[in-house]
């Protein structure tokens, strides 16, 4: 395999492809979460907050794993791993989040 045959498979860096666009959305969910949960940790939203943070903090973390499980190529082939992989780290924290703070809510009686 030569090296013009690499540098010919990558994708241009502004094309949005299917993965990108699948990893980026996965991506922004997470990111939401991540929020809600950092406000429900800080007790600004109710259960709510909690509850988007650890859905969200899910959606995030099971399509950014299979996008980056079903990615074709690297970073810049245009298969969205490195939006895959920042929707895993972001889908972790809002779960870590949420979940903290389910656990220091108070439960009603």
């Amino acid at each position: 395999m030569s090296v013009q045959h690499i540098v010919s498979s990558t994708v241009d860096a502004y094309t949005l492809t299917g993965g990108r666009l699948l990893a980026t959305t996965a991506a922004f969910v997470a990111l939401a979460g991540a929020i809600a949960g950092g406000l429900a940790l800080a007790r600004r939203v109710g259960r709510r907050g909690t509850t988007v943070a650890l859905v969200a903090g899910m959606i995030g973390t099971v399509v950014g794993g299979w996008v980056v499980a079903t990615a074709d190529g690297g970073p810049g082939s245009g298969s969205g791993v490195v939006g895959g992989y920042a929707a895993l780290a972001m889908g972790v924290l809002a779960v870590v989040l949420g979940g903290i703070a389910a656990t220091r809510s108070p439960h009603p009686a």
